[in-house]
């Protein structure tokens, strides 16, 4: 396969500080040599220019960062388009969970030209889910799910053009595990289909990922794959600015990427919220090569 990685060191849609270096912590944790020993040729395109948080005055309380985190996912949309187009594989290090709608805006502008719809899995200890209406932190990280289902805010559901993005009977959100009360009400009423970290519990991450695999492509739709990397538990990912006990163990997640890899359905994939300086030695960038490596096809035999 033909990668292009596009690093994205933004944090200015979350309220913790670091994520922004997230993006170098995963090219140190060895994510270039991992893809080219299974296989890939890897093309490093670098970085996206962020502006500085320091430098920028917040504008509205309730949409932080608003008009530099849209500067910033539009330049993403637009170079994850071109390496579409230029059919190479997309994949995007991030960051926080606001480049998401760049990343899924720029998919799915590339393959509308196919017209094909885009399927995706959004694996998270949260829903993304809310508004500028809704939010508690005002942080766009919590409202980029939502806005790419076309909620909240214009400035982010037109990233990439003034089109739906991606549809609800397309989308899983999956590992769930803490909702704001409002955000509840919205992702019920949104369509899409829900694996919380009880459903998990009860019918095993097997039957969840084929199942979220199954709804997402059910269309025969291209798959993206959101991880945001606080779905898993803290053991195991402790260098996340939102941890939430109770979540994946490594090898669920593992298993969870295996069978994305099985599928042969994934076009893009994104991995977002690693924050080195919460991180115990690096230790959250390497499982996220590690989880990239297994969706992109690495097995143990």
């Amino acid at each position: 396969m033909q990668i292009e990685m596009i690093g994205v060191p933004l944090d200015l849609g979350a309220s913790r500080r670091g994520v922004d270096t997230g993006s170098s912590a995963i090219r140190i944790a060895g994510i270039t040599q991992g893809l080219k020993r299974i296989g890939h040729h890897v093309l490093d395109a670098g970085n996206i220019h962020i502006e500085l948080p320091e430098l920028q005055e917040i504008q509205d309380a309730k949409l932080r960062y608003l008009p530099e985190i849209v500067k910033a996912v539009n330049k993403l949309a637009n170079a994850v388009t071109d390496a579409m187009d230029r059919q190479r594989f997309p994949l995007v290090i991030g960051g926080d969970h606001s480049i998401a709608i760049g990343t899924v805006s720029g998919v799915a502008r590339a393959l509308r030209k196919q017209k094909k719809e885009l399927g995706v899995i959004w694996i998270d200890a949260h829903g993304d889910m809310n508004t500028h209406k809704t939010t508690l932190s005002g942080n766009i990280h919590g409202m980029s799910f939502s806005a790419l289902l076309g909620n909240g805010a214009r400035e982010l559901t037109n990233i990439a053009g003034d089109f739906p993005k991606i549809m609800a009977e397309n989308c899983v959100l999956v590992g769930a595990r803490n909702l704001d009360p409002r955000e509840q009400t919205l992702i019920k009423e949104s369509g899409i289909l829900v694996f919380t970290m009880e459903d998990i519990d009860r019918h095993g991450i097997v039957k969840v990922m084929e199942q979220a695999i199954a709804k997402a492509t059910h269309k025969g739709n291209p798959l993206h794959i959101s991880l945001d990397i606080d779905a898993l538990d803290p053991r195991f990912a402790p260098g996340v600015g939102t941890p939430v006990h109770g979540g994946l163990t490594y090898r669920e997640a593992h298993t969870a990427m295996e069978i994305v890899a099985a599928s042969a359905k994934l076009c893009s994939f994104e991995v977002v919220e690693v924050n080195p300086i919460l991180d115990n030695k690096n230790m959250t960038a390497e499982t996220a090569v590690e989880l990239i490596e297994s969706a992109l096809g690495k097995r143990i035999l």
